[in-house]
């Protein structure tokens, strides 16, 4: 498997995010409001025009209910032990 960049992790997560929000039947300015961002920017971050960085995983995932590692499923075990090898 391969190395996962940054940037391909973070086209996957503003999907991943939008699709939590919707099964949990949440309003973005809610979540935006709980991770304390204005309503603005969290649009920004579901659109693209602003990255996701890990503080912001952090916050998404407290605010979700969800594992920080949601966010990255095309991050398994095998290459997380290939990394530190």
């Amino acid at each position: 498997m391969t190395a996962i960049k940054q940037k391909d992790a973070n086209a996957r997560a503003p999907e991943i995010v939008r699709n939590l929000i919707n099964e949990r039947g949440l309003k973005n300015s809610a979540v935006a409001e709980r991770c304390g961002y204005k309503e603005q920017e969290f649009s920004a971050m579901l659109n693209g025009r602003k990255l996701i960085k890990v503080c912001d995983i952090a916050k998404l995932s407290v605010a979700l209910g969800v594992e920080p590692n949601v966010f990255f499923p095309e991050v398994t075990k095998e290459a997380l032990m290939q990394r530190s090898v």
